[in-house]
């Protein structure tokens, strides 16, 4: 085909002719220019920053970075090179062999929720609460609701509808209070989808389930998992082999223990204080001589929980030669000229030295500030030592004489906050109980500790059976009201029992005549609206009603109190319609 001649320009248009080339074309126009030169500032990179930033700043503070027009507006050209840019960004695009496919998601044996409860679920999701500090009326809390429906989905054996994995993950990455039950509802489908989305990568670094693990698969796929996967998957999966076999789990730690990171170990030697028993003795003696400070001490703390270990002993033995029982009579046991005691007496000789083989065994030899050296060996000594070492030693006496004995020279409190850790870490019901005491007495000064301390009545409570530990909170609330109960309601087993229940309201109503305002027990409030049994709503209704208020009462507190136990009801009505919901319907039988 011949190729046709060039056309010449038209008259009045300059010409330009390319050099080296008889061939001539017609010069741009200004509008070809000024489109030209928009093209080019508006090329993809730092100049779409530059037209976005003019957009969000608006073009009269800041002039656009394009051409503009004579008579045209700076909003219009920068919408024009706007627009050019988002073409040649689309035209840029090439295409690319597509990526590879993920693998299927593997599949959950567990049956589906019942379509009632998949609605709940997906209102409990929806709902992100009110604002902070806003007034929450007679409303449920459903964001404080999760929680005890994923627990009460978890144990019916559910899984999570496949729709909601993306909102349960969210959920669960604003909370980490709702990981480990949203994880164990989410299933092995949480883990899949957390591969493909850098959001949701808490699920691998967090708490596993065993339906997330391959415990139950083949050897090959433990052993691959172990050595290849990522440390939380690890941990899990070692927690989920120690509950089917702990032998077999302490023998696929000892494959890679020589060669893990120090921070690594110690999580591992953490991890087996779940299912802890004499079948890990050997495995965490041998980590006693470990390089790491943190994990021979992770390691000395579980042998002292094990009464039977060998370390044990040793501390045992260690303590008996500091405290001891003296029966003859002193002439003085404060150092103050007190009077003295007349009859058997604690005394206490606090070691003068820390050894190697102390240190080896757990104890750190460099106190804490403000603390002596002497006083803080024992406490170590006196904390890891057998509680069944103090009966024999003070003739046969159980925990409740022991304590009551008088210590000399002041070191009463030292020795008694020790015992106090001591049972904690033993789970001792019997001395937890003895330094406890009785709920009604009056609590001595002395005796009174901020939670968290070695003296937090809540750590000891938590070495009781349930049963007895909602009964002495109980007991105790009903003579010293809720101003120190929080703690200690907050470990009390969910529904609460009726006697607690019955005492946490009685005391809620006293607190409304004596005319103060409910924000005053808003945390104790908010667990009863969590932890009471739901079947005491009815008998909660005649608390809604507006009292008349007291003579020196808070203005409007009465309304605020009908207001806030409202809200408890209709909290505890809704809580059991979600159990409902989460009850299959019964088979009709032929």
């Amino acid at each position: 085909m011949p190729i046709p001649a060039p056309t010449e320009p038209a008259t009045g248009s300059p010409s330009t002719t390319a050099p080296g080339s008889a061939t001539t074309r017609p010069a741009p126009a200004p509008d070809d220019v000024l489109n030209a030169r928009t093209a080019r500032t508006a090329a993809p990179g730092a100049a779409w920053a530059d037209l976005v930033s003019a957009a969000l700043l608006g073009t009269d503070r800041r002039r656009p970075p394009v051409a503009v027009r004579p008579g045209q507006a700076g909003a219009a050209a920068l919408l024009d090179a706007a627009a050019v840019s988002t073409v040649r960004r689309r035209a840029a695009l090439r295409p690319a062999p597509a990526g590879e496919r993920p693998a299927p998601a593997p599949a959950d044996p567990r049956p589906p929720l019942p379509p009632a409860a998949r609605r709940r679920l997906s209102l409990l999701l929806a709902d992100r609460g009110g604002a902070a500090g806003s007034r929450r009326g007679t409303a449920p809390d459903l964001t404080e609701l999760l929680p005890q429906w994923l627990t009460a989905a978890g144990e019916r054996g559910y899984r999570a509808p496949e729709a909601l994995l993306p909102a349960l993950l969210d959920a669960a990455r604003a909370r980490t209070d709702l990981r480990p039950a949203a994880l164990a509802f989410a299933g092995p489908r949480a883990l899949w989808l957390a591969r493909l989305n850098d959001e949701w990568k808490f699920a691998l670094r967090g708490i596993g389930s065993p339906t997330a693990s391959p415990a139950a698969a083949t050897p090959e796929s433990v052993r691959r998992l172990w050595e290849e996967g990522l440390f939380a998957e690890r941990v899990a999966l070692l927690t989920a082999v120690r509950r089917r076999d702990r032998r077999a789990g302490l023998e696929l730690l000892a494959t890679t223990w020589p060669t893990e990171r120090a921070e690594d170990r110690l999580m591992f030697v953490d991890s087996l204080r779940e299912g802890l028993s004499s079948a890990d003795e050997p495995f965490l003696e041998q980590a006693l001589s470990d390089r790491s400070r943190t994990v021979r001490a992770t390691a000395a703390e579980l042998l002292s929980a094990l009464p039977d270990s060998a370390l044990a002993g040793r501390m045992a033995q260690r303590a008996r030669t500091c405290v001891s029982l003296d029966r003859t009579v002193p002439a003085d046991t404060s150092g103050k000229g007190q009077a003295a005691a007349t009859g058997p007496l604690i005394v206490v000789e606090a070691p003068h030295e820390c050894d190697a083989a102390m240190q080896r065994d757990g104890v750190a030899p460099r106190p804490p500030s403000g603390r002596g050296e002497r006083s803080w060996w024992l406490a170590q000594l006196v904390e890891a030592a057998p509680l069944e070492t103090w009966p024999e030693r003070f003739g046969g006496r159980g925990p409740a004489a022991i304590i009551a004995l008088p210590v000399a020279d002041e070191w009463r409190t030292e020795l008694h906050d020790a015992w106090c850790r001591a049972a904690v870490r033993q789970r001792n019901a019997d001395w937890a109980r003895a330094l406890l005491g009785t709920p009604t007495a009056p609590a001595q000064p002395s005796e009174v500790s901020p939670g968290g301390s070695s003296r937090d009545p809540a750590k000891l409570l938590a070495a009781l059976p349930e049963e007895e530990r909602a009964a002495w909170v109980a007991e105790f609330i009903a003579a010293h009201g809720l101003s120190d109960a929080f703690r200690m309601l907050g470990i009390c087993a969910v529904p609460w029992a009726e006697p607690l229940g019955r005492a946490v309201v009685d005391a809620l109503d006293i607190a409304r005549d004596a005319g103060s305002y409910p924000w005053s027990f808003s945390g104790v409030m908010g667990l009863a609206e969590r932890c009471l049994d739901p079947a005491a709503a009815d008998r909660l209704d005649m608390l809604t009603a507006i009292t008349d208020e007291p003579e020196g009462a808070s203005p409007g507190a009465g309304g605020y109190w009908s207001e806030a136990f409202q809200r408890l009801v209709g909290t505890l009505r809704l809580r059991a319609t979600m159990h409902a919901e989460l009850t299959p319907p019964a088979r009709e039988t032929p």
